[in-house]
């Protein structure tokens, strides 16, 4: 079986909150640890691996897990594939201001699963020779209020497109801006053949696919 390239992030593995601020299916109850959160982080994983297989690779861009994270990467560690994390806001290995939390990239890899650890944008040339940015960040603020990221958001030619997160139940496609985050695709990653055919398709507007139990 050959292998591909998976595009995924914004998991929030067993954060209670995140199912009422993005219209989850699940019922919100007390944080950290409730059978609804725990049912949530169980089917993301089940989500995951649905699709991803072992040889595959996989680009997280950001914001795995919340609470306890030594703890709770052990959800980010059951998801197959050669994973590899672009560090978000939520994470605890985010580079805020440009500092470097000690140790932490390494408690990703180890009790993550990830192969490789990154910071920032990056260029990545896909499977069709096409080379985009990847952030953790969109180009914009996605509602054009206090923007306490804007100094982080990768910046725009006019022409490159963007795999992001962040914005979760916001939009799937806007633009050039492509967002990977599982809010957009029914909680699970998106193929790359997939993020092919929607820059085929050219800017556009698209709003998340449905998420159902």
């Amino acid at each position: 079986m050959s292998s591909q390239r998976w595009w995924s992030g914004d998991y929030h593995f067993a954060h209670s909150n995140i199912i009422n601020f993005c219209d989850r299916p699940y019922r919100e109850q007390t944080y950290p640890y409730t059978p609804e959160v725990i049912r949530m982080s169980v089917d993301l994983v089940t989500r995951h691996n649905k699709v991803v297989n072992e040889q595959d690779a996989v680009w997280v861009l950001g914001d795995i897990a919340m609470g306890n994270t030594v703890k709770n990467l052990n959800w980010a560690a059951q998801c197959v594939g050669h994973k590899t994390l672009l560090t978000g806001n939520h994470d605890k290995n985010f580079r805020r201001g440009g500092v470097e939390r000690t140790g932490w990239d390494m408690k990703y890899a180890d009790l993550g699963g990830f192969e490789t650890v990154l910071h920032g944008t990056h260029k990545v040339e896909l499977s069709s020779g096409e080379v985009v940015l990847v952030s953790h960040f969109p180009y914009t603020n996605a509602d054009h209020t206090d923007d306490r990221y804007a100094s982080m958001r990768p910046a725009d030619d006019g022409q490159t497109w963007l795999l992001h997160g962040h914005v979760h139940e916001k939009w799937r496609q806007r633009g050039r801006m492509i967002n990977v985050g599982v809010d957009a695709w029914a909680g699970a990653p998106v193929s790359e053949d997939t993020i092919l055919e929607l820059i085929a398709g050219g800017p556009n507007e698209l709003a998340p696919l449905p998420w159902v139990l």
